[in-house]
């Protein structure tokens, strides 16, 4: 099972790919995790990605591609893979699938995990962490017991600086500038399955699980 995830920040695609990775046994593949192993194993391309991030720059698609590329030669890839973080954009789709084909890998399906702004908003703004334990709480859809006290350890939570509604408000907008066109070029190609990413998790992942029947 070949697919690549879809969706804006906050709709979930995290959780779903810790879902399906335990379901399915295959591993996810974030270019953000492979960036951070490249540079701290100051492999070519990692000393390329840092050089880059060291200036401010965007780490180039051609560096990225060949992280994906490195990775797709282990083994633990040959049952299948879940992508996630990339593609953001139509070129950087176009070159991931031109890749995938000389591998002999082509993504089966891209999966959309769709949620209204206004849900995704308050998902972001209202998310609150514990430095302690890591868990995480929502002041408006799963707020804590105890108000900004972890159910968990007791320990105080925190609310992010950038988890605002202007901050968001921009990375959605960038969301829906240069990724929602990926919606339209997967289904054109056949290959976009969609889920509603509102609910249980639980229910969330039947869904998920019974859409990725069609590719099964």
């Amino acid at each position: 099972m070949r697919i690549v995830l879809l969706g804006a920040p906050g709709s979930g695609k995290g959780t779903q790919a810790q879902k399906l990775i335990s379901e399915y046994g295959i591993p996810q593949i974030s270019t953000g995790d492979l960036l951070r192993a490249a540079v701290s194993a100051g492999s070519e391309l990692g000393q390329k990605a840092k050089a880059a991030m060291d200036t401010g720059q965007l780490v180039s698609d051609d560096i990225v591609l060949g992280m994906i590329e490195e990775r797709l030669q282990q083994a633990d890839t040959e049952a299948g893979f879940i992508l996630d973080g990339y593609p953001r954009n139509l070129s950087q789709a176009a070159s991931l699938d031109a890749l995938l084909d000389k591998a002999g890998k082509p993504l089966q399906a891209a999966l959309l995990i769709d949620v209204d702004f206004e849900v995704l908003m308050k998902r972001l703004t209202g998310r609150l962490s514990c430095k302690n334990c890591g868990a995480v709480f929502n002041r408006y859809t799963s707020p804590p017991a105890v108000e900004n006290t972890c159910d968990k350890c007791q320990n105080e939570l925190y609310h992010r600086a950038d988890d605002n509604e202007e901050t968001i408000g921009k990375r959605l907008t960038t969301y829906t500038q240069e990724t929602a066109p990926l919606i339209e070029f997967f289904r054109e190609q056949g290959k976009l399955l969609s889920v509603q990413g509102v609910g249980e998790i639980d229910a969330i992942t039947a869904e998920v699980k019974a859409e990725l029947k069609k590719i099964a």
